[in-house]
């Protein structure tokens, strides 16, 4: 069995490094909606992110694997 290499793992999932990058950029209370709801659901906030991103992308994806978006 093959492990994923961090490279693939990048391409494949948000990196906490991209995610924090991001969230910096946002404005103070989305950067804070993003870190209690992922507190809340017990997730990474770079997961929380990537669900979101993914979910405006495509309504029936959960994250950036399984992510086909129509446009």
């Amino acid at each position: 069995m093959m492990l994923p290499s961090a490279e693939s793992e990048t391409i494949e999932h948000l990196s906490p490094v991209a995610a924090r990058m991001m969230l910096a950029a946002l404005p103070e209370h989305i950067r804070s909606a993003f870190e209690r709801r992922a507190q809340k659901i017990d997730y990474p906030v770079e997961a929380v992110l990537e669900m979101a991103i993914a979910g405006f992308l495509d309504g029936e994806s959960l994250s950036f694997m399984d992510c086909k978006p129509r446009y």
